[in-house]
């Protein structure tokens, strides 16, 4: 299903959350390793690398180094996840301390959390500190209500949004869409965004490029911090990411 909608490399990124998705790094990258053998034997031309879909830890950092949780095709960039109903305290202290240690985190599906349109300000202090977003295919054009996609059409229009992702789970409620949301993508954002969005930023991730070194979103949003401590939270950030 994705490689009829033109997808030639898909990021592996199973859950890791001990005690109920107890991944971990080498057993993902095997499993990948098998499913790439399927692929090629049945000629299906399509690249697996490994990720993770990290949920919020205080080992994370840990875990990283270490191996025991992935970044995206052993890039600086990460999946970071919070909790989906509540706002876990100091949790961009996390995403602060991710970017510190060189990560480049991206912060899943913000559109489907519940806390998340009450709290445009941490949204924007994010974005602004160099955290990237990451929104759902499926949320372009509702699969997760409207409340999600009210949302994301919020998110695209402002330029709060880095990548958009299949985020598949299976065939069927979670199926590959990446076809169905380029169109919509186009209509909100433009050609040119829409093409960022889907498979510019994406390559640079793959790639593991800078941020600095692929096309800047168009933000628009408040930060949270007056203008002489934004100067230096930018500086600090293109600091620390080389």
């Amino acid at each position: 299903m994705s490689v009829s909608d033109g997808v030639s490399v898909i990021a592996c990124t199973p859950h890791i959350m001990p005690g109920v998705y107890d991944n971990s790094g080498p057993d993902i990258r095997r499993r990948i390793q098998e499913l790439q053998f399927e692929l090629d034997a049945a000629g299906i031309d399509c690249r697996l690398v490994p990720g993770s879909d990290a949920h919020v830890a205080a080992n994370l950092i840990a875990n990283l180094r270490s191996g025991l949780a992935l970044t995206i095709n052993d890039s600086r960039y990460v999946l970071v996840e919070p909790p989906h109903h509540f706002l876990p305290p100091n949790v961009d202290r996390l995403f602060f301390d991710l970017l510190s240690a060189g990560y480049v985190p991206i912060l899943t599906h913000p559109e489907r959390m519940s806390w998340a349109d009450r709290n445009d300000e941490l949204l924007c202090r994010l974005i602004a500190s160099g955290v990237w977003m990451q929104v759902t295919a499926g949320s372009v054009f509702g699969v997760f209500g409207s409340k999600a996609k009210h949302l994301t059409e919020r998110m695209l229009r402002e330029g709060w949004v880095h990548i958009v992702a299949s985020d598949a789970h299976d065939l069927s409620r979670r199926s590959p869409a990446m076809g169905q949301a380029l169109p919509v993508l186009r209509d909100l954002v433009g050609v040119e965004e829409a093409e960022n969005l889907v498979r510019i930023r994406p390559a640079a991730i793959l790639e593991d490029r800078a941020p600095g070194s692929v096309p800047a979103i168009p933000f628009r949003g408040r930060t949270g911090y007056d203008g002489e401590t934004q100067a230096f939270l930018s500086r600090a950030m293109r600091y620390f990411r080389g």
